[in-house]
């Protein structure tokens, strides 16, 4: 029987219970990282209660897990995107291959299978109204299964983070 939960779903996706391996460095490492994701090991080894060379292997474990990613956030409107949305998608059929489908559309940032009032959220950065109405049309609601696409349109994005840690 597995230990954490993934094999009995059939997900295969991580659970809380395996992210519980991590000790307190561990997320000391992580929390560290968050605040700023280029600290050199040497500054971030003292932190931590490490030597550099351990905290080298740590983050390097951590990444092999697929725990962490180290990438660089960029703000969609200093780039020229002007857009940024959160669509609605009902639809029917087989969910996780239109998820898919949509997930390698690259102006679509975010996908998502729920329940409730939407069976697909979808998040998408684009260059103006125009090029969010083409995505629309030509990746959205032509796809076999969707019945229907509500948009709601950013007017202000007050906070967004990725700092959830290890909680």
């Amino acid at each position: 029987m597995s230990t954490d939960g993934a094999a009995a779903r059939g997900t295969g996706q991580p659970t809380p219970l395996r992210v519980a391996g991590l000790d307190d460095v561990d997320k000391a490492i992580v929390r560290e990282l968050q605040h700023d994701g280029r600290m050199p090991y040497s500054q971030l080894a003292p932190l931590v209660g490490l030597s550099q060379a351990a905290v080298r292997q740590r983050v390097q474990r951590l990444i092999d897990g697929g725990l962490v990613q180290v990438v660089a956030v960029t703000d969609p409107l200093r780039l020229g995107f002007t857009v940024q949305a959160m669509i609605g998608v009902r639809a029917s059929g087989d969910l996780r291959q239109l998820a898919e489908r949509l997930a390698a559309v690259d102006e679509i940032d975010y996908v998502v299978v729920t329940a409730g009032s939407f069976d697909l959220l979808l998040e998408v950065v684009c260059a103006d109204n125009n090029a969010l109405l083409d995505l629309l049309d030509r990746e959205v609601r032509c796809l076999d299964g969707v019945h229907g696409a509500e948009v709601f349109t950013y007017l202000h994005l007050e906070k967004q983070t990725y700092s959830w840690g290890t909680r």
